[in-house]
């Protein structure tokens, strides 16, 4: 008897996912839990295991494709069981792009990536639910609340008509100011006009030219990570963000760094400037927890968090990840130094799990060895702050009365202006300087 072996429920709010293994072949014979598929979902590389044992008769996925849940990855047969014929895909017939993408991304199929809806399809489109329950989850339920989106207008690409978000933010980004003149008479009247499109992008999502005019072009599909980046950059692009700059003095934390380095590399611990940095976060956001909190703006709360959960921005190959330190108010430099190298390492090469990026309270940044004087990082949402470091370098400063040499930081800290108050980003900053500045003292005192 034919099994069919679909795309898991990967976490709350995740949709879809990008095939970037195959471990088997149609045809293969495979064991019950047997790892047949590597997805990248979220940021984060899962490996599926195959639930049943018996021989691969049809595999519907190859390396590239983007599958939703529920989409059948595959179908095992019993010993002799004949292949059952592959399942019709809906866009199957769609024209592939021009120009063949890179190996690893080449191979994203039309049938398992919703085609591109014009503007004017998407503001035309019919009620679909005329009294009936609209086929939308939770999330996207709350996604169309928050930016005034009448489900009834949106044209679902999951399965059965499912209303997915990329659903909801393509109806956002697309013909926004002039969907009301456009909609049906059936549509109801408290629909708005020109709806809040908190995830619009710069240029309102107008179409692009077509640049094949001016010279050679090529597409490539979007690989799963940029997605989830640029889902929460524009997210994190709506909120009223302040950026407070300052200076550290870290000379004297350079020496000790360098003088105890030695030790601490023996118990397998890196001692670095991010290290102190994300130490003195974790005890400035235990004396100003506000910074600590995030802002539920349809409850008209804000949420206090009892723990701290610290992020730490992690620039790999396949782009930005955020992994996530636990607990780091109650545990001492060697720990958080160890535990940075392990999750640093994960994220880089590729094995973070989904639980390893979530459940952050607050972010910390590092663009320092890069280069850079100033910068404005994006808070992360849902949390409220961001604490960026520039490049540390010497400069001419006035101390004891006296012109001196000193090591000296730039420090950035993005917040939510909603939640926290401009004084108290002030405030917060001069916190994390006077630890650093004064490294010994703050750490016998913690």
């Amino acid at each position: 008897m034919s099994k069919e072996f679909k795309l898991p429920d990967l976490g709350e709010g995740i949709h879809e996912a990008q095939v970037v293994n195959v471990m088997i072949n149609e045809g293969d014979t495979v064991t019950e839990d047997q790892m047949v598929l590597e997805v990248e979902t979220d940021k984060a590389a899962v490996e599926l295991p195959v639930p049943y044992a018996g021989k691969i008769t049809s595999l519907n996925v190859k390396q590239g494709d983007t599958v939703k849940v529920g989409q059948v990855l595959l179908v095992v047969g019993g010993d002799g069981a004949a292949a059952p014929a592959k399942p019709a895909k809906a866009e199957a017939s769609a024209p592939k792009a021009a120009s063949a993408p890179a190996a690893g991304i080449a191979s994203s199929n039309a049938a398992s990536t919703p085609p591109p809806v014009s503007p004017t399809a998407v503001a035309e489109a019919p009620s679909h639910f005329d009294g009936g329950p609209i086929p939308a989850a939770p999330a996207v339920r709350r996604l169309a609340r928050e930016n005034e989106v009448d489900l009834r207008q949106v044209r679902g690409t999951g399965s059965g008509g499912r209303i997915l978000k990329e659903d909801v933010e393509r109806y956002v980004l697309t013909g926004a100011s002039g969907r009301a003149a456009s909609a049906p008479a059936s549509a109801p009247s408290s629909m708005p006009a020109a709806p809040s499109a908190p995830l619009a992008p710069v240029g309102g999502g107008d179409a692009l030219p077509d640049f094949s005019q001016w010279g050679p072009i090529r597409r490539e599909a979007v690989p799963q990570i940029r997605k989830a980046i640029s889902r929460q950059m524009v997210r994190a692009w709506t909120l009223p963000r302040v950026t407070h700059g300052d200076e550290a003095d870290v000379t004297d934390l350079e020496a000790f760094r360098k003088e105890h380095g030695s030790v601490m590399a023996q118990h397998g611990a890196k001692l670095t400037i991010t290290t102190f940095i994300i130490k003195a976060v974790a005890g400035a956001l235990r004396q100003m927890p506000m910074l600590n909190c995030s802002f539920d703006e349809a409850a008209g709360e804000i949420i206090h968090k009892d723990y701290v959960h610290i992020g730490v921005a992690v620039d790999t190959d396949r782009g930005l990840m955020v992994p996530v330190l636990r607990d780091l108010d109650r545990k001492g430099l060697m720990t958080i130094s160890k535990e940075m190298r392990e999750i640093s390492d994960k994220a880089r090469e590729f094995k973070l799990g989904i639980d390893d990026m979530r459940g952050g309270t607050f972010t910390v940044t590092n663009v320092g060895s890069l280069g850079g004087t100033f910068s404005t990082p994006m808070i992360n949402y849902p949390e409220v702050a961001i604490l960026g470091m520039g490049k540390m370098s010497e400069k001419p400063v006035v101390k004891d009365g006296q012109i001196v040499v000193r090591k000296m930081m730039p420090l950035f800290l993005s917040f939510d202006h909603r939640v926290i108050d401009g004084a108290d980003g002030a405030r917060f900053t001069r916190l994390i300087i006077d630890f650093l500045e004064n490294p010994l003292y703050r750490l016998l005192a913690s």
